[in-house]
Parts: C-alpha cells; sequence; structure tokens
C-alpha cells in the first residue's frame, strides 16, 4: 500500500510539472502555475508557491514552510476537493512537502521555530536586494519628474525588481498568517511592525510595478510616457476628489500614490470590487482624453478638460439610458443638463461605466442595466447632497457587509441561471424558459417598477423555475412546429 501511495505522488506530481512546462523546455521547480481556478479567487496560493520555487535554492526550509502554508489554505477553499484538478493538485503538493521534509540526516524539524526562521530570512533577502535603497532611488527620480528615456537597462532591472517585491509580498501573507500564534513580545511584534512598513512601502513602489492597462494611475511610471500627455494629466485632474464632496471616512485606504478621486466614492457607497475600480478609472480616464484631443491638446502646466468633451462624454455614455427613460415616459435623474455641473456628469458616466464592468452576464440585459443605473443614480445624487459619505442601503446586507455584486447583480444572475438550465442543451421549447430577451422585455415597459428598490426578492422576475411550472414570458412568445425548418 505504501508503494502504491509513493508511486501515485510521484505521478501526480510528474502531470503536473509538465503540465506547467514553459517554453523552451525550462520546467519550473515545483507545481506552481498549477493551483486550480476554484482556488485561485482570493487567495494568495499560486504567488506564495512561485515565491517557494524562487528561494528553493537560496533556503529549502523556508520553501518547506511557504508550502505548507499554501496547503492549509487549499482546503479551506474547497474542503471536499470538488474542483477540477484540486484532488491532483493537494496530492501533488503534499509529495512536495514530503520531499523537502526529507533531510539528509533524518532530524525532524522544529515548526515552533518557523516564523522566526521565516523573519530572518525575510530581513537578509531584504538586504540581499538592497529593497530600501531601490525604493529611495525611485522617490528621488520622481521628485524630479524625470522620464526615462533609456528603457532598455531600465527594463531588465523593473523586471527583477518585480519579481523581488512579489516574493516579499509572498513571504509578508505567510508572516503575517503565522504572526497570530508569535509571541505579541517578541518577533511577533516586529513582524506586524514591518507589515505596516509594507503597507506604506506599497506607496512608494514605481507604477512600473503595480499592474495596469495602458495608462499606470496608481504610481507614477518612470518608463511610460502616455502619463506625462495633456490630455490624460487633463482627464487625471478632471475626476479629482475635491473639498466639497462628501467626507469619506479618515481610515478609508488608497492604493499606490494617487490621491482620492471620484472612483473611492463609488466604491465606498456601492461597495464595487476594487479590480473593476481600478480598470473604470482607466477606462474613463482615457474616454474623457480622447473625446479632448479630437476638440483640440489643452495648454499649461495644469491641463484642463474642456466643457464640450465632458458633455459628449455624458451624452454618448449615457444615451440608451436616456432613450430608456423617455420611451417609458419617465424622468432622467438630472434635472436638465444645463443645470447639471461637470462634477456630477463625471460621477454620473464613472457609475454607468462601474455597474457595466459588474454586472456579468447581466450587461447583455441593456434596459436592465438601465433600470439599476436609475436608482443608483438617484442614490448617488442624494449621498452627494450629504456633508459625510454613506452607504448605499441596497447594495448593503443585513449583516452590515456592501456589495454590489452580492445585492443587485447576484439575485438576478441566479434566477437567469435557473433558467436556463431549463432550455435542455438549447433544445427546449422557446414557451418553455425565459431567454435574455424576456429579462430584458421585462424593462421595456412601466411596470417593471413593481420590481421596487432595493428590489423585491419575491418580486415574480426573480422567481425560480420550479419542476412543472414555468414563470410566463414577458411578451411574444414562439412556438415552433414542424413547419420550421430550423
Amino acid at each position: 500500500m505504501a508503494r502504491a501511495s509513493a508511486s501515485w505522488e510521484r505521478l501526480v506530481e510528474a502531470v503536473l510539472t509538465r503540465a506547467t512546462r514553459e517554453p523552451h523546455g525550462r520546467t519550473p521547480s515545483g507545481i506552481a502555475d498549477s493551483v486550480p481556478d476554484s482556488l485561485q479567487g482570493s487567495t494568495d496560493i499560486n504567488s506564495i508557491l512561485q515565491a517557494a520555487d524562487e528561494i528553493q535554492s537560496e533556503d529549502p526550509n523556508v520553501a518547506r514552510i511557504l508550502c505548507e502554508q499554501a496547503y492549509t489554505m487549499a482546503p479551506n477553499l474547497d474542503p471536499k476537493s470538488e474542483g477540477r484538478g484540486v484532488l491532483q493538485f493537494k496530492t501533488g503538493l503534499m509529495s512536495v512537502i514530503k520531499q523537502k521534509l526529507a533531510k539528509k540526516d533524518g532530524g525532524q524539524f522544529d515548526r515552533n521555530r518557523d516564523i522566526e526562521r521565516l523573519w530572518e530570512f525575510y530581513c537578509n533577502y531584504k538586504r540581499r536586494h538592497r529593497v530600501d535603497d531601490i525604493q529611495r532611488e525611485e522617490a528621488r527620480l520622481r521628485e524630479s519628474g524625470t522620464l526615462i528615456d533609456d528603457t532598455g537597462e531600465l527594463d531588465l532591472r523593473l523586471l527583477e525588481m518585480k519579481g523581488v517585491f512579489a516574493t516579499l509580498r509572498a513571504l509578508a501573507v505567510v508572516m503575517e498568517a503565522l504572526s497570530k500564534d508569535a509571541d505579541p513580545n517578541g518577533v511577533g511584534r516586529h513582524i506586524m511592525e514591518d507589515l505596516k512598513r509594507i503597507e506604506k512601502s506599497r506607496d512608494t513602489i514605481s507604477g512600473d510595478l503595480i499592474p495596469y492597462n495602458i495608462v499606470p494611475l496608481d504610481g507614477p511610471s518612470l518608463t511610460n510616457a502616455i502619463g506625462h500627455f495633456p490630455e490624460i494629466k487633463g482627464a487625471i485632474s478632471a475626476i479629482r476628489y475635491t473639498d466639497h464632496f462628501p467626507q469619506l471616512p479618515a481610515d478609508y485606504d488608497v492604493n499606490g500614490q494617487r490621491t482620492l478621486d471620484i472612483f473611492d466614492l463609488l466604491e465606498y457607497v456601492f461597495g464595487f470590487q476594487r479590480d473593476n475600480i481600478r480598470n473604470q478609472r482607466e477606462h474613463v480616464v482615457l474616454t474623457l482624453a480622447n473625446a479632448q484631443s479630437r476638440l483640440g491638446i489643452p495648454n499649461g502646466s495644469d491641463p484642463k478638460l474642456d466643457e464640450r468633451a465632458i458633455r459628449d462624454v455624458f451624452l454618448k455614455v449615457l444615451d440608451n439610458y436616456i432613450r430608456w427613460c423617455k420611451y417609458l415616459r419617465i424622468r432622467v435623474v438630472w434635472n436638465s443638463l444645463e443645470a447639471t455641473n461637470r462634477e456630477r456628469k463625471l460621477f454620473f458616466v464613472s457609475l454607468y461605466f462601474c455597474i457595466w464592468g459588474e454586472a456579468a452576464n447581466v450587461r447583455f440585459l441593456p434596459e436592465c442595466i438601465c433600470y439599476i443605473f436609475h436608482h443608483m443614480a438617484r442614490e448617488l445624487d442624494a449621498v452627494l447632497d450629504q456633508g459625510e459619505a454613506t452607504h448605499a442601503r441596497s447594495c448593503t446586507s443585513e449583516q452590515g457587509s456592501v456589495s454590489f455584486l452580492d445585492q443587485i447583480i447576484l439575485p438576478i444572475y441566479e434566477t437567469m441561471k435557473e433558467e436556463t438550465l431549463k432550455n435542455n442543451n438549447g433544445k427546449a421549447a422557446h414557451s418553455k424558459w425565459r431567454n435574455y430577451d424576456d429579462f430584458n422585455e421585462y424593462f421595456w415597459s412601466p411596470s417593471c417598477f413593481d420590481l421596487s428598490w432595493p428590489m423585491n426578492k419575491e418580486s415574480p422576475f426573480l422567481w425560480k423555475p420550479r419542476k412543472g411550472k414555468r414563470t410566463g414570458k414577458s411578451s411574444f412568445v414562439e412556438h415552433r412546429t414542424f413547419l420550421h425548418l430550423y
């Protein structure tokens, strides 16, 4: 039995290693990048294993600590190993840990000293890679406003720095988990103090090391010139937070080196996901910059966007919402276009993009998006008239957590999913289940406001199909007969 188990572990590890074989024949040293999708959603398992591979040759003992921590995180996400490849991943990871535990002298590791070993390696790693010196040098370049033209050597250095900072972040995650059981007066205190410094040091990391799509907004880039374009500067200035906006809590955390902007308020009020906020912030900046570039490049050291550029973006983005309101003969959220200042226009545009970006399959229901925007824009309008920012009631759960995805999108998505499961892989009659058009056509008449706001979870619109029964179609029902060729 022992031989069979050992053979199985070797087989799993070989398969995982072969699956992660990189181009040109280079093979990773472990099972990093083999983490199943179901285990990658909200954890750092993959980055921890990559760090373990990186430092395996330097300190196998620390690599073993990282692998064991990754292994303890996996069961919390998928206790029954139901996800695809989860069982194989856990088995392969356990075999790697066993190999690391197999010492030549047959001795045992003292796990009570793991946190001390990890802290010692962490300090030596920072000194060896001159992390503090690198951050001071970048701060000096940023203060001088220098844009480096010769990026060849710098690109190589940035690539190396990305790996160093990724390893440091992985080590910090593991130290934070292990420090809960450490002596608060001993190494645990040093770890907590350094973790606080790490949070602050993220503000000094170059924008080249922070992921972005086109425009580095979380930190100034030393190599990307797009952030120095006047229209980009004008767009960034247009969404910047001002004193007459509602005050955010003092402990609100701002990522990177940027200042507060209107997206921070949207994130706090409605509970949008941080990655969605980052994507839509860049989306709005580029959209505004493109509109301004068609009208002319702004001049001056502090360029400003033309009012016409903001108006054009506002009317283009919210065109479907405006036409939807006219069709249902209801008033739009704003009183009049002339009476709406540029800040409110940018708030409404940004809110629409954030809703669309986090709507999942619901974004295929354009009039449903209009309905959601109509009510959320009203909530936003009320918040903007207050002195302090508050959470939107529609996005707040009974437990007090704020999440647009959970409170608004998930109920609609789950209903759509249940209806889709009834279509018998596309073979069921159209009259037997509701498709995207049926859900969307619900919002083509004023009766859609019976759904109310916050949404009534008992509304017929959100009824899930039951066996032997169906929810009525919204309007036209297509019945197919043998006369249909397709």
